[in-house]
């Protein structure tokens, strides 16, 4: 889920950027040291909209920089247990397939794709249901629902997060179009 949050960081101003806009400049080191940054509570500080006040500067002894209590506006993404969210389809390998939930991956491991028995086409890059013949792909748009969030701070590419898709009205964009039109003709 998107949220826009309002929120107060501590910039340090490097001297060379004395005299320069203030305002611009620390709106700029926000967004070199914050974007894509995730915390645990937070999410992903996904972009730095606006700066909203600037406080006071405080000198350190020995340090030639200014620091500057900001507060500014983000727009932040932060992944809800139990959410439903679209997707697409990034990367299919033997175990499940990895799925783009706005800025971030989850997986949608194979036990969690269908009821159906699934094997891996490596050739085709894809995975297979042994029973009703579909199939899951690179590209493909998806409905999922968020079952595990686990969020590193330190390191974000060991961020995790579990989908799964075995659920009426989840699934690939065909699929749920097939099961619609199927219960309306029942």
């Amino acid at each position: 889920m998107y949220l826009k949050m309002q929120l107060v960081n501590t910039v340090r101003v490097p001297p060379e950027f004395l005299g320069s806009d203030l305002n611009l400049v620390v709106k700029e080191l926000l967004c070199e040291s914050l974007e894509g940054r995730i915390d645990k509570k937070l999410g992903m500080i996904v972009v730095v909209i606006d700066l909203i006040e600037l406080g006071e500067g405080k000198i350190l002894a020995g340090d030639g920089g200014i620091y500057y209590e900001s507060t500014f506006n983000a727009l932040v993404y932060r992944p809800q247990l139990q959410e439903i969210t679209k997707g697409r389809v990034v990367e299919i390998v033997n175990f499940g397939a990895f799925v783009e939930i706005g800025p971030m991956d989850g997986l949608v491991h194979v036990s969690q794709i269908s009821d159906d028995f699934i094997s891996y086409d490596e050739k085709n890059a894809r995975l297979v249901c042994r029973e009703s013949n579909r199939a899951l792909s690179e590209g493909d748009g998806v409905v999922v629902r968020i079952v595990a969030v686990s969020l590193n701070e330190s390191d974000p590419g060991e961020s995790k997060i579990g989908l799964t898709m075995r659920q009426p009205t989840l699934g690939k964009f065909e699929w749920i179009e097939e099961e619609k039109r199927r219960s309306e003709n029942e």
